[in-house]
């Protein structure tokens, strides 16, 4: 990678530098002869208990949130959020960054109320399993 006279040329970076601002990124692909896959993100038949504890856990998680309602700081975002995690896990595929900021939102509210944060970390590590989220 050298030239004749002894000096070498300068590294090539395949990398990829992105600086400032949001960025969505999906799959990609850096470097020579690199290719990225997409396939859909979806319960497959084996996960078929998975989805029935997740569903589970959404039922109990909201009969904690209802039962320690008055210990959240903000029960209505809380109730929100739920909504919003159980809509896109009934979606055909669900988009695993939908669903990660609704776990994380969802953890975050939970926080103050010890059993509600347990379930939803139980609830937020079979999503992840389960769908790569």
């Amino acid at each position: 990678m050298g030239n004749d006279d002894g000096r070498h040329d300068p590294p090539v970076n395949n990398g990829l530098v992105i600086k400032g601002g949001t960025h969505y990124v999906g799959n990609q692909a850096i470097g020579h002869r690199a290719q990225a896959f997409s396939g859909s993100v979806g319960f497959r038949a084996q996960d078929t208990g998975q989805a029935a504890r997740i569903g589970e856990l959404l039922t109990h998680i909201e009969q904690l949130l209802e039962q320690h309602r008055s210990e959240l700081a903000d029960p209505d975002a809380t109730t929100t959020e739920l909504r919003r995690l159980r809509e896109e896990l009934d979606e055909e595929e669900p988009q695993p960054p939908v669903l990660r900021r609704a776990l994380d939102r969802l953890t975050a509210f939970a926080q103050p109320v010890t059993p509600l944060a347990v379930a939803v970390g139980e609830l937020a590590q079979t999503v992840r399993g389960v769908l790569g989220a």
